[in-house]
């Protein structure tokens, strides 16, 4: 299923200015409905601006008004005329004055997003391996003084990109866990059933 251009800006905007429900946003940009409720109490993304996706003609009024009006109902993107964005090839260049802040956004992927390789990091911020070692292992020069900071902040990628990696790392890490028979853990908000819990004698 094709997805808004920023999938996480476009459920910002939509949770500030629709009544659409979690599911039904969480449909439409490809992410948990439980992740969804998380931007809404403000405990993700909290730094990201909401996209609105009927200015960049992905979502029409009455689309969204469709499926305010109806809980089953699911948003459809709009087809667009834009030719899709070419992939960059080759290293990024990174001013000079960005550079100073690639180790806080490094730690912030290696604190936030372990799944993530070291390969996926160091394209995203176009780093080396040694420096990302370096900072996951804490063995960094300046590792006392890091203050992870996300590199879209930053400006040191841009949120396409860093959504892009962790669906790949999210579909890499499930496949591992196949492979060798692990089955995923209750998400949250899961009931587990423990059973009947004896009660203390009085």
């Amino acid at each position: 299923m094709a997805l808004p251009l920023m999938p996480k800006a476009t459920a910002v905007w939509l949770v500030d200015n629709t009544t659409l429900s979690f599911e039904q946003i969480g449909d439409f940009c490809g992410l948990h409905k439980l992740e969804v409720q998380g931007i809404a109490d403000d405990e993700i993304a909290q730094n990201i601006t909401g996209l609105d996706p009927m200015a960049g003609a992905q979502l029409t009024s009455e689309e969204i008004e469709r499926c305010e009006g109806d809980t089953s109902a699911r948003l459809e993107l709009k087809a667009s005329d834009m030719p899709p964005p070419k992939k960059r090839r080759g290293p990024r260049y990174t001013p000079v004055s960005k550079r100073q802040d690639r180790p806080d956004a490094i730690a912030w992927l290696v604190r936030h997003h372990p799944e993530l390789t070291d390969p996926q990091v160091s394209r995203l911020v176009s780093t080396t391996k040694p420096t990302i070692v370096a900072i996951r292992e804490r063995t960094h020069w300046n590792v006392s003084n890091l203050k992870p900071t996300d590199p879209v902040t930053l400006g040191l990628c841009t949120q396409i990109e860093l959504d892009e990696a962790l669906q790949k790392a999210a579909a890499r890490v499930e496949k591992e866990n196949k492979k060798l028979g692990i089955e995923p853990g209750p998400k949250e908000g899961d009931t587990v059933d423990l059973g009947t819990v004896p009660q203390p004698e009085i």
